[in-house]
Order: C-alpha cells, then structure tokens, then sequence
C-alpha cells in the first residue's frame, strides 16, 4: 500500500497526483466515484481554497507575489463566471474592510461604529466558559450590538438571564430600532412571565409553543443577522439564565457565515419553519388573553393547576390534516360519502373525527352528530375532545350509564345503550334512519358485531366516518365493506414518530437459521399449518430468541412483550417454552374468555407476566400501553397486519422510553416479500429500499432505529433485489393462481402499487394477462412499444384531464377532426408526449391529433388497459385540484390544475411550447413566458442525488401551506430587470407560477412536478442569488407540506 495514503474514508478530489499514487493499490480496495452535478461545486471549491490557501502561506511574507497569485486567480475566475458575479482585482497594497459607519444622533450625528465580537467575524469558536476566554454571555453582549436583526431560539428564559443582556438588547431593539424575534415553549414550566414581558415591552416578537408533552423543544441557539454578509450564531447548551451564561459548564459553538454558511443557511431555514409553524403562537402583554394563557400553560406544567377549554385553541397536527385533506378529497372530488380511517391508537383519532366534524359542522350549522363508542370513558373523553375543538363546552349530551339526551342532536352514545334503546324510538325521529347526518364510529373493528351491524343497516346518514387502529379482524370478517372496499386515510407512521405521538422503536432483524423456501406458497400466503409445524418442532429457535431477548432487552424479567405467532400451536409452544425458561407468560388466541384477557392484560400490567403470546387478538382485546417489546415470531405477509402488530407497543406509558422490536428472519420463500413490511416502516421502496439497508437506515425519526444482522441483512437485501428484478412470467404465473381477475384486484392483492408493476418497457399488463392464458384483444400492430410506455403515465392525477380521458377512450370510435375543443387537442398531446417523448421523430410520427387517435384504437387491448389504468390513477388521486385558468385570466385556456402532477414535457403542452409543429426547450429551471406574461419556476428541492448534502438543500423550501422560500438564478439581483418584475409582479400585472418536485429521479424514474400555482412577492434578502419568498394563493396540500418543509414532522 502507498506509504502516504491511510486505510479508511475520504472525501477527496482526484487529481493526477492522487490517480498516481492510487495505481499502487488493489483495485479492490479503491472507492470511488463521479462527482453528483448538485454539489460538485463545494468539492471543487474546497480543493482550490486549500491550494491557494498552502500557496498563500508559502509565501506569507512576500505580499506584493500574494497579491499576484491572488489577481491572477480571480481573472481566471473572471472567465468562466457570470457577469458581475465577481468582483476586480484586489487593490495595491492590499488592505481589509472592518466596518462602515453610521450617523448616529445618539452621539452628536457623528459616525458610529458598533464594537467587534471578541471572537473574529469569520472565525468560529468552542465556547466553554473557560477562565480567559469569552464567555458565552459576554460573547452574546457584544455581538447583539452590531446585529442588524436576531433570532433566538431557547427552551426557556428566565429573568436572571435576560438581567443580564438587558442592557444590549435595549440598545438594539429601542436605541437602534432593530428586530428581535424569540422562540420560546412553557416546557417544564421554566419560563418566566417577566421576562417575557421585558423583552416584549422593548419591542421583541415572541411566540410561544404550549404543546410541551410532545415537542420537546430543547434547542437554545442565537443568530446576528448582519447584511454585511457577516452573520454569526451561538448553537449550544445555554438557556437565559444567568448561570448558562455566565458561569456554568455550558458548551456553545460560535459560528461563523464566512467559515460556515451553509450551517448558518440551515440555522436561518430552520428557524423559520418553526416560525411559521401553528405550535409557536405570538404572545403579547398587552393582550389579557394572552396573558392569563401563558400563566396557566405555566401553573399546568408545574401541575399547579387543571386544562380549562377557555385557554385551548387546539389545532390539528401536520398528519391531521393530511387525513383531514384525504377525507374532503373522497367526498368532494371522488363523491365518497362512507370513509374509513386508520390512524394507530394513541395518535389522535378523536381529535380528526372532531375537526373532520367541526368543518362539516361549519358548513352546516343544523347538522345533527351521532357518535357511537363501546365503552363510558371512551365517550365522555371523545365529547371533552369535540367540546374543546368546536370551543363550546355545551356541546353534545351522553347517552350512556343511565344518563338520555334532551335535544337529541349530538349524541355521544355507547353502543349498548343504542340498541337498549333501539326499539323503544325506531317508529320515531329520534333514531329514524336519517335521524343523524354526521355519524361517527370508533373503533369501527367491532362493526362486524350484531349489535354494530344493526345499528349500521339502520341508520342512512349523509357522511358515516369509521374509525380504527386495526381494519384486519381476527375473524377475517373486512369491516371494508361499509366503506366500498376501501381505506380513505391512513396515518403515516413517521410523522406521528416525527411528532412523538408514538414512542419511538427500536427494531431488530435477527435471522433465526429457519429454512422457508419449501413450504407450500397459495394465493400470497405461506400454509399456516406448515408454518406452525416447523416453528414448534425447533427448539434450537425457541433458544436463539431467548438469547436475543437477554441481549436486547434492558431487564427481560420486567419486559412487558407481545409476541405474534402463526396459529394456536405455536403461541402455546412459546409460552411453554419461556415458562420451562424461568418466564412468566401465557397464550391467549380467539379461544380465551374475555374474562382470561382481561386477567391476562392486568397480570402483564402489573409485572407478574413477562409476555403474552397471541395469534389474532392484535385487534380486539389486547391493547395495553404498557407493552415495551413486540416479538415478529412469524413472517407476516401484509403490511396492514404488521403495522397494526406493531402499533400494539407505540402507546405512550408511563416511564416507556421506546419499544423494543425484534424481528425472527429466515431464508423466505421466493414468493415472500420483505420489502412490503420495510416499505411500510418508512415509506422507502425499491431499489432505495435496499440501498437504506445497505446503509443502514441513517434517516429515521429521532429515537428511532432498525438494526440489522449481518445474515438477516443480506436475506432482506436478496429478497428486495429479487422482487425488484423479477420476470413478466413470474408475475403472470401469480395472476394465474388468483384467476381472471382486474388489474386493480391483483394490485390489492399482491400489495403492490401500479409503479412496481409498470416498471419498464417490457412490463405491461396486456401482456401480463396474455402470458397468464386470459382473454384479450387481438394485439395491434405496435402493441409492444405503445403498451411498454405506459410506465410514463403513471403520475397523471388532475381531475379533468383524466375524466377527459375517460370519455374519450370510452367511445367505441376515435372523435372526428373538429370535435376536440383546443383545450381537450392540448390534452390529447399532452398524454401523447407523456408516452412516446418529444423528440423530433416522434412529433413527425404523429403531425395531428386524427393521425394519433387513428393509431391508438388500432390496439384494442392496449387501448381497454389504459383506460383501466387511468381508472386506478383516479381512484388513488388524495387531492382536489382546482384548473388553473379561474385563477390566472387568461385569454388562452391552458389545461393545467393546481396541486395536480406534470412532467416538463406535459407543462410545455399545456403552454404551446411543444407540439407537433415546434419544439421550445425549457433548460435553467426558470422560464419566463412573454405571451402569458408569466415566470414559471421548476423547483427540485434535493438537488442531489445524495440522500443528503447539507449545501444545496436549504435553498428551496417550503416555509408553511402558503410561505416558499426559493432561490433565483445566480446572477439576478433586485437590480436587474428579471428582479425588478419579481419583485413588483403585481403592480405590473404579470404572474408567478411554482413548480415543485423533490426528487430528480426515484429508482432510476424521473419524477413529474406538482404545480401549487399562482405565488405572489412577499420579501427578499441577498443577491446573486436573490432569496425571495412568495405567499401561494392556494395552501398546498399537508402531503406535499411535509415533503417539502426543512423539517420532517
């Protein structure tokens, strides 16, 4: 091995020099790759300042030849950069810049300097309240004096702290007249209300997070906007009080914009996404209201005092809404009035009937509400809900224990009462069959029973909202059938993790030596019965998990687990076989007594039972907070299934810190799919799915951990690729299995979305049913090529366009020349490019619409499937879109809806940028189009293909539902004229329309965008590049919030 070149990692630039010394190595040894175009510049850049930095110091006596080296690089920079975007020589003699005055009255009109931080403006520093060093709050004094504006970020403030700052910050905020902004939460109840209201009476703007049980905030950070381009931040461990800053053992890291701007960039980002976040609320002294709020948040978290709804504004959580939307999308644009939602226990369920409610309610102030639970304090906690959402503590009468209604008119009733009572008012309007117009139903798992079937017949309500953490009975009744067959929303897991609605988990994959291959494989699942066989004759299993648990869990002989079996047998096997291992545990299957699981969940409460092991009752009958270890002792084959197991140890209790998961792995089935669990866990599928195991799952919410044994990793890892990679003859042998059945059922059945099946050219499923032996069209004669681009339509979710497809692949003939309106011509080409490109040979292929229409219905086959497809494109469709013409005033209709998803190709349509005639190519992300008098702007919000880079990924971002904060090109500036018709858009009349997208590609797939539409300016900061952010005329929806937020959760 080279002598100069150490084993291990690097992050270095190949030049010749290293290319020669890597030739000494084993090419086996050597890592090494392409520069990523999104951020080749940082390593390229770095390379030349550490040349320049050790020529410079080679020299560092000789100023005249360093000041040569330095002109002569910048004219070679000069070269190649955009105009103005450099600036001239460095002047002779060379000198520095410290500082430019400013006419103060406050001493006689003379100019006036701030002082300079101890620390050197483009220096960085560790901060430790050391003797003879600056400390924290001496540092923060004087670099608050020359800040042009400040942020700060802090757990607490306490008034001994901000004694100490006074001074400083009154000579910023009323002798200088600059900005302040804090962020502060009642966390513990530290914060004192003084100085809160010193701050604010000198002119700070404070807001305020109450939600302390979740949140957590702990950070406690400072940052001195200087427009200088000299911005400095303090991040550390220093709360307002006078002991972190003045002489604890606190430790804080100053930083510097020069040595660190994008951590500065971060700091800015993130700041503001809390900052426009509805948890942190303005607080105000001269306000009572909010006054009397804060002290009570106060003497509540210091348990001094009781919640009163009068100082409750509870609003919905970013995962509510997005269930919210989802449900508004089913009934307004899907015309679904029967939803269900699956939300895991302990993640609000309530609170989204109640708000779901509450804008029913808005709209229609005579809406009578009927909310239906089985047990007391269900439904007296479910009423205090409604009563603080809807802020009427009248709201709503109980019909339960002995207690009737008066009005009738929001009834929160238990089921037993109901049917008591079914009898005695069904001849009259009390429980008429339209008697209620809103009815909810929680833990709708139960409404496959007798009493709940009845009562569901009977009643004919405009909306039925179903509630559940777990749709798969242990029976295998579908409690779908209320609902068309279908979910309307579910949770995603990671944001109520993000959120800490959910304790966090920590999951392990351990592979447990099983050979699986063999057994028998029907209709998507292993033989239950073999399954079972295999487990409970291997001892050698039984004592592989005993060991994991001694090694895994903290304490096993106070572990409080669930683990999930393949049938009876095996759960009494297990607890056999712990029993014999010194544990306590039992077996509790469909066979016990209510009364056994009652004793059983109170004996494992209590800490006299270690575990139980079940195989069914995941859903009725075993929910216990307390569970802290969950056992996967059998493959399961549906994601719901394994989520809902799960879910069974995500409750908060009492000191529960996380949960415990370990996860039994053998040599699968090849049938068998692991990657339908890990896609379910974090959203992640395909070939990234395997690369996140590969590398180790480095992107979970905070807590959260999946963990991997080396075996177990490389079974998981093969069975993805295998899944990934597969034959249309596999797939058309699994569809064999299942029967003639649509293609909307075998995607249902097998799990898989519409993406994995359309996974390239040769995959469609025309040909899928061929090679399956069911009936089809004849093919066309250019079957292969039209049916093996359908993967590129897979995106299309706006609702006219697909219902103009629709209607157009619905007729038995092509529509004659002229009957297409210009707009439905743009939308046939649209679909067009989409499919076969914008090439030059494919625009001449087809020069007019008749040509095109003429080839598609030569393919029959084809022609039925896309209509399929585009079907399922619309039934999937989670959002209202809203056509773009009502919104812009136009004279030409351009066929385009906001919050619906395009690729660049489908945009340019739209636009009359491409068409058969004419091809205008649109390269730099910007587009400025004259005739519409509109910017349009094409954001990619991960610039890299990297996971992560921490340069390029605070530029664009979303700030709230309607704040974008977005980057302009490099050489614009509030000068030029591109800037000037940004920045006054609206007094000129022209338009802004956003873009967006957060990936380039997603496995080896280009990704459309999503339009949000019309923004308009609200400020900047900087230049070249200017930082704008627009204010959107329409919220964006929740999902596409989170996914393009700076923070997760």
């Amino acid at each position: 091995m080279a002598s100069n070149l150490a084993p291990g990692l690097y992050e270095r630039l190949i030049t010749e020099a290293l290319a020669k010394a890597l030739e000494g190595l084993e090419p086996g040894l050597v890592e090494r790759d392409a520069l990523d175009d999104g951020d080749a510049h940082v390593l390229l850049a770095r390379h030349i300042y550490r040349e320049v930095e050790g020529a410079l110091e080679g020299i560092r006596n000789d100023a005249p030849r360093q000041l040569a080296l330095v002109n002569r690089v910048l004219g070679v920079v000069r070269e190649f950069a955009n105009s103005g975007s450099v600036g001239g020589d460095v002047t002779e003699p060379a000198g520095a810049l410290y500082g430019i005055g400013e006419v103060d009255e406050r001493v006689g009109g003379r100019a006036f300097l701030p002082p300079r931080p101890t620390i050197p403006l483009g220096a960085s520093d560790l901060l430790v309240n050391a003797k003879h060093e600056p400390r924290v709050g001496d540092a923060v004094k004087r670099e608050v004096v020359s800040a042009d504006r400040v942020d700060l970020l802090c757990a607490f403030i306490r008034w001994h702290g901000v004694r100490v700052l006074r001074d400083r910050l009154y000579e910023h905020l009323v002798e200088r007249g600059r900005p302040m902004r804090i962020l502060t939460t009642t966390y513990m109840g530290a914060t004192e209300r003084r100085a809160l209201d010193e701050l604010s009476k000198m002119g700070a703007e404070i807001r305020i997070c109450y939600e302390t049980q979740t949140t957590r905030l702990h950070a406690k950070a400072w940052l001195m906007h200087r427009e200088t381009g000299f911005s400095t931040a303090f991040i550390g461990s220093s709360n307002i009080s006078h002991s972190a800053l003045m002489d604890g053992l606190e430790w804080n890291v100053r930083l510097s914009q020069v040595e660190t701007p994008d951590i500065l960039e971060k700091f800015r980002a993130t700041f503001e996404d809390y900052w426009e976040d509805e948890l942190f609320e303005p607080y105000d002294p001269a306000r009572v209201e909010d006054v009397e709020k804060l002290e009570h948040a106060l003497d509540q978290t210091r348990g001094t005092e009781a919640t009163d709804i009068a100082y409750v504004d509870l609003k919905p959580y970013p995962h509510q809404v997005e269930i919210l939307e989802k449900l508004e999308a089913e009934r307004v644009r899907h015309g679904r009035y029967k939803n269900l939602v699956v939300s895991a226990t302990g993640t609000g369920k309530t609170m989204i009937a109640a708000f779901d409610f509450k804008r029913w309610y808005e709209a229609n102030p005579d809406a009578t509400l009927l909310f239906v639970a089985h047990r007391e304090d269900i439904l007296k906690q479910s009423l205090r809900t409604f009563r603080t959402v809807l802020r009427d503590g009248a709201f709503g009468e109980l019909l339960v224990g002995g207690q009737k209604p008066r009005k009738w008119r929001h009834v929160f009733a238990s089921i037993q009462s109901l049917t008591s009572q079914k009898g005695a008012f069904a001849e009259t309007t009390t429980l008429a069959p339209d008697a209620f117009d809103f009815v909810i139903v929680d833990e709708f798992h139960h409404a496959q029973a007798r009493t709940y079937s009845e009562l569901l017949e009977h009643l004919e309500p405009e909306i039925l909202l179903g509630l559940t953490a777990t749709p798969e009975r242990a029976d295998g009744k579908s409690v779908l059938s209320w609902f068309g067959g279908r979910i309307a929303a579910e949770i995603r897991l990671w944001e109520a993790l993000e959120r800490q609605l959910l304790v966090p988990f920590q999951y392990f994959g351990v592979h447990d030596n099983t050979e699986l291959q063999r057994l028998k494989w029907t209709l998507g699942k292993y033989n239950a019965t073999e399954l079972g066989n295999l487990y409970t004759a291997d001892h050698g299993r039984v004592a592989l998990i005993l060991n994991e648990i001694s090694d895994k869990v903290l304490d096993p002989s106070k572990m409080k687990a669930l683990g999930f079996c393949v049938n009876i047998e095996h759960a009494e096997f297990m607890a056999a076989e712990f029993n014999r291992a010194g544990f306590s545990t039992l077996a509790l299957t469909s066979n016990s007594s209510r009364e056994d699981r009652d004793t059983a969940k109170h004996r494992l409460v209590s800490g006299e039972l270690q575990a139980i092991f079940t195989v069914d009752l995941f859903n009725e009958g075993v929910d216990i907070p307390e569970v802290d270890t969950v056992l996967f002792l059998r493959p399961t084959e549906s994601a719901t299934v394994f989520l809902q197991q799960l879910g069974r140890g995500l409750r908060h209790a009492p000191k529960k810190s996380c949960l415990t998961v370990l996860d039994f792995i053998g040599h699968a089935h090849k049938k068998f799919r692991y990657d339908v669990r890990y896609k379910a866990l974090t959203g992640i599928s395909g070939k990234a799915l395997a690369d996140e195991i590969e590398d180790g799952f480095g992107y979970l919410p905070a807590g959260c951990s999946i963990e991997l044994d080396r075996v177990a990793s490389q079974l998981v890892i093969d069975n993805i690729k295998s899944s990934i990679g597969g034959s249309v003859s596999a797939v058309a042998a699994e569809l064999a299995e299942f029967g003639d059945i649509s293609l909307a059922e075998f995607l249902a059945k097998t799990q898989r979305e519409p993406e994995e099946l359309y996974r390239s050219q040769s995959w469609y499923w025309t040909k899928i049913r061929r090679q399956a032996g069911f009936e089809t069209y004849d093919a066309g004669p250019d079957e292969a090529r039209f049916g093996g681009r359908l993967h590129r339509i897979l995106h299309i979710d706006a609702a006219d366009r697909l219902s103009f497809y629709d209607r157009l692949l619905g007729a038995q003939s092509p529509p004659a020349p002229g009957e297409l309106t210009p707009a439905e011509e743009q939308m046939l080409y649209m679909l067009h490019f989409s499919l076969w490109g914008d090439s030059a040979k494919s625009r001449a292929e087809w020069p007019y619409a008749e040509a095109l229409l003429k080839n598609m219905w030569q393919h029959p086959a084809v022609l039925q499937e896309l209509r399929e497809l585009l079907g399922l494109l619309d039934d999937r469709a989670s959002h209202v879109t809203f056509p773009l013409d009502g919104e812009m005033g136009w004279e030409h209709r351009v066929p385009l809806s906001v919050h619906a998803r395009y690729t660049l190709s489908e945009i340019r349509a739209a636009f009359g940028l491409l068409s058969p005639e004419n091809s205008t190519p649109i390269r730099e992300g910007v587009r400025y189009l004259e005739a519409f008098d509109t910017d349009l702007f094409f954001i990619t919000l991960e610039k890299t293909e990297k996971h992560y880079s921490p340069q390029t990924m605070y530029k664009d971002y979303a700030m709230s539902t309607r704040l974008f904060h977005w980057e302009s090109q490099s050489n614009t500036s509030a000068d030029t004229p591109t800037g000037q018709r940004y920045i006054h858009h609206r007094e000129r009349g022209s338009k802004v329309l956003l873009f967006v997208r957060r990936h380039k590609k997603v496995n080896g797939r280009t990704q459309p965008y999503t339009l949000l539409g019309p923004a308009n300016y609200v400020r900047h900061e900087g230049e070249r590049p200017m930082g704008i952010v627009w204010e959107l005329e329409r919220a964006m929806p929740s999902d596409l919030f989170l996914d393009s937020k700076v923070l997760a959760g």
